[in-house]
């Protein structure tokens, strides 16, 4: 195909990037080409970050970055750099940070303007093409930053200076390092700060539709867990109720694909029915170790029903041939968002089949439509409901359903479809491992674990260089960009995860070799802390401590969960020491935004409740690894005894000739048992939080 305008982006493998690849704009990718051009030229430097699945991003696109008077206007005043944020998401935080501070908010599209030396002194999020949204058109910033910079240089690298001090003031901050007071004290975690962190997640909870503050909702798999793990602990079923209405709601939404399966990122609406259409990996991998804890604490099959397709899902529409998995979805097709998967009224009735009556009733289709004139599909009554008015035997009522959904998928598989962002990031496929092995762990699927070791070799060979984890993202059998502190971070607890479900030592030493890795790479001993980045790196302005957790967990909040596991698997205790600073340090903050930092919240919780050291053994211990596996306990550490390897908590404990399994907490072991019976009274036999 033609193309009239071609750019820099065109070599490269960032779909997004891609889809810049021939606009009039000239682009070109962040390295040393673009940053060198803005220090001879010694004009400004606009980066415009998004990604592939980013609605907004194609709208400004389309608004502004395709139309030649604009395009030549940028080319003349700016070097012009577009970046993927998932390819890198270090640029991403620091710019995004700056841009905060600049404005009040931020999101993507990401646009900012640098100094040539690559300081931030302006920027925003979507700009229109003419004033609109209380927000002034994209050619008035331009003629602005322009003129000003022309006029007034001086003045704004003078204000990049001091947006750079206040990024790392703000980063000391955030990890303790200019706080006057001293540290809690050493002794351990109190239940009164579990409940505080309850407390404080109920406030925000929606008690009518689930999850928590108000639209636009995001899942907060972190919140839920740590309320699964309080309600449990604590004897709070209020707790736990929230948890599960919170995931009961969101499976019955429209943020649920409720034909095929898996999680649009977030919710416009209280009450889960208009996604913003995007499916991303990572919301899905998190979602599926939520469902897995629900069901092994409730045994409810729809949590079930929802794990089983949402893997469907990631099997059929994001696996990718060589092995990986794809790091997004989009949004938009045919230029509209979620036309893909909305329904007009007759196009479903004609697809639903004999029982298009029942079925609209089910997925709440209408003549109106639920959204702009459309209907996405969603479940507004229960099953329990609909069986008792219907009359219906349960299966007959599933049977319906299954024939349905195959007649609704088919004529919805002849639409064009989203993009997909085919690039493959290894932190995201290191969440999705660790999510195999929960599912494997409930339900001992022989397929989930193939899927699970198939994985894991496909990262090591292709992100693997020198014996050691090298790359963040792949693509058309190249691996590139460093990898960052998440990455080593998740891969890290994967291979825990599979140490667990599989008995087999080496996934520890695995684990291990990336915690240590990460620990000379990216820890910084004056904070405690590790770097988002690893030292050495040098096309980036400061080094940011990412302590909250978000979309995504904190990688540092990981790390402090992987460094609590490993130290007293290997016996480490500088590891447990850095792990309880850590946390200790970050105590504080999570108790006043216990929602910004939920994973470290299940970490306190853990460390309050009493680990529990679960060691398998004997000639053939999988069914009493499998009970083990598939119980619910919050705060565990499990190992399967293997004559080959010397492992501290394995001492004196050797296979012998019985399956046994021995449990300990806080250094005190209760007597071995060889049954699931007996067994599953040992592990109800705990002491409930006060």
């Amino acid at each position: 195909m033609q193309h009239r305008f071609t750019n820099a982006l065109a070599l490269e493998s960032s779909p997004y990037l891609l889809q810049h690849a021939h606009n009039p704009v000239n682009w070109f990718p962040w390295g040393e080409e673009a940053l060198q051009m803005a220090l001879v030229q010694q004009k400004p430097i606009l980066v415009s970050i998004g990604y592939a699945a980013c609605h907004w991003c194609h709208v400004m696109e389309r608004e502004s970055f395709e139309q030649e008077d604009v395009a030549a206007f940028m080319n003349e005043h700016f070097i012009n750099i577009k970046i993927d944020r998932e390819e890198r998401p270090d640029l991403d935080q620091v710019y995004m940070d700056a841009v905060q501070v600049i404005t009040g908010s931020g999101g993507w599209p990401l646009n900012v303007f640098l100094t040539p030396e690559g300081k931030p002194f302006y920027g925003g999020t979507y700009f229109p093409p003419r004033r609109a949204y209380n927000r002034p058109s994209w050619m008035e910033v331009l003629g602005f930053i322009s003129k000003t910079w022309e006029e007034k240089r001086e003045e704004l690298v003078t204000q990049a200076d001091q947006l750079i001090k206040h990024l790392q003031e703000a980063n000391r901050f955030y990890t303790g390092q200019t706080a006057a007071e001293a540290l809690p004290g050493t002794e351990g975690f109190q239940s009164s700060q579990c409940r505080a962190v309850r407390e404080g997640l109920m406030r925000m909870a929606d008690t009518i539709e689930g999850g928590f503050g108000k639209a636009p909702k995001f899942p907060q798999t972190g919140s839920i867990r740590y309320l699964l793990a309080h309600g449990y602990l604590f004897g709070d079923q209020d707790a736990q109720a929230q948890a599960e209405l919170s995931l009961d709601k969101m499976i019955r939404g429209g943020i649920y694909d409720q034909l095929r399966g898996g999680f649009a990122r977030y919710s416009t609406d209280d009450k889960w029915l208009v996604p913003h259409f995007e499916k991303m990996l990572y919301d899905n991998a998190l979602l599926l170790v939520s469902l897995c804890e629900a069901w092994q604490l409730t045994g409810n099959e729809n949590y079930r029903e929802a794990i089983d397709e949402t893997m469907e899902f990631i099997r059929e529409e994001m696996k990718d041939p060589d092995g990986g998995y794809y790091a997004a979805l989009d949004a938009d097709s045919e230029g509209e968002e979620g036309k893909f998967y909305v329904w007009d009224y007759d196009a479903f009735r004609d697809a639903a089949g004999e029982n298009a009556d029942r079925l609209c009733r089910y997925y709440g289709v209408t003549p109106g439509g639920n959204w702009e004139g459309s209907n996405i599909l969603n479940r507004p009554e229960t099953d329990a409901t609909l069986l008792a008015e219907w009359n219906l035997e349960p299966a007959a009522f599933r049977q319906m359903l299954r024939e349905a959904k195959s007649r609704l998928l088919a004529a919805r598989a002849e639409r064009p479809r989203p993009l997909t962002d085919d690039k493959i990031i290894l932190g995201w496929n290191a969440l999705l491992l660790t999510a195999m092995c929960r599912v494997y762990a409930c339900f001992a699927e022989e397929r989930v674990l193939q899927e699970a070791i198939s994985l894991y070799r496909f990262l090591r060979e292709k992100f693997d260089e020198d014996s050691m984890i090298q790359r963040h993202t792949y693509k058309n059998g190249q691996a590139r960009h460093p990898a960052f502190l998440d990455d080593y971070a998740y891969l890290a607890e994967a291979c825990i995860a599979l140490q667990e479900i599989t008995g087999n030592q080496e996934y520890l030493f695995d684990s291990k070799a990336l915690v240590e890795f990460a620990v000379n790479s990216f820890y910084d001993e004056e904070s405690g802390f590790f770097f988002y980045t690893r030292k050495g790196q040098a096309d980036i302005i400061t080094r940011k401590i990412e302590v909250f957790d978000q979309a995504t967990p904190s990688g540092n909040s990981v790390m402090c969960a992987n460094l609590f596991y490993l130290s007293r698997v290997f016996d480490r205790p500088g590891w447990f020491d850095m792990a309880n600073h850590m946390l200790q340090k970050l105590t504080p903050l999570l108790l006043k935004h216990p929602a910004s930092f939920s994973i470290w919240a299940n970490e306190m919780l853990k460390e309050c409740a009493g680990v529990r050291e679960i060691i398998i053994s004997g000639p053939d211990p999988s069914a009493l690894r499998a009970f083990v596996l598939k119980t619910y306990i919050p705060g565990r550490v499990i190992q399967s005894i293997d004559a080959d390897k010397d492992m501290p908590l394995l001492r004196g404990r050797g296979p012998g000739m019985v399956n046994m399994v021995f449990v300990c907490r806080n250094q005190q072991c209760e007597a071995p048992v060889s049954g699931t019976r007996e067994l599953a009274g040992l592990l109800k036999n705990h002491t409930h939080l006060t």
